[in-house]
């Protein structure tokens, strides 16, 4: 039997507002304690994206479904390496809108 996706999409959806819930209380860039919560909701939905199938991923080849899969493992297993808040930031500047509108048409195609 295999495991319904959509949970998975709507926490997407759900970390993804709370990311711009926390922007909107300050610049993750120079507040420790947003940025520790930004960090935390990329974690979660990083997460969730890779409970999503393949199949369904393959259809919006615009997103960088590897590349979110990576970016969670550099979150969970080297906190003290490279990233950084200027990353994090550009990171929920320049992409999450798109995953947002892949997740978003994914649920609507349901």
């Amino acid at each position: 039997m295999t495991k319904a996706w959509q949970p998975y999409a709507l926490h997407i959806l759900d970390a993804i507002a709370k990311i711009r819930r926390i922007e909107a209380r300050g610049d993750i860039r120079c507040d420790d304690i947003l940025y520790d919560a930004a960090l935390r909701n990329l974690q979660t939905l990083s997460e969730a994206t890779q409970r999503l199938p393949e199949g369904l991923k393959a259809a919006f080849g615009n997103v960088p479904w590897r590349e979110i899969s990576g970016f969670r493992n550099i979150l969970v297993h080297d906190y003290l390496g490279t990233i950084d808040a200027e990353v994090v930031a550009q990171v929920i500047d320049e992409r999450l809108h798109e995953l947002e509108a892949a997740v978003t048409t994914m649920l609507a195609k349901a």
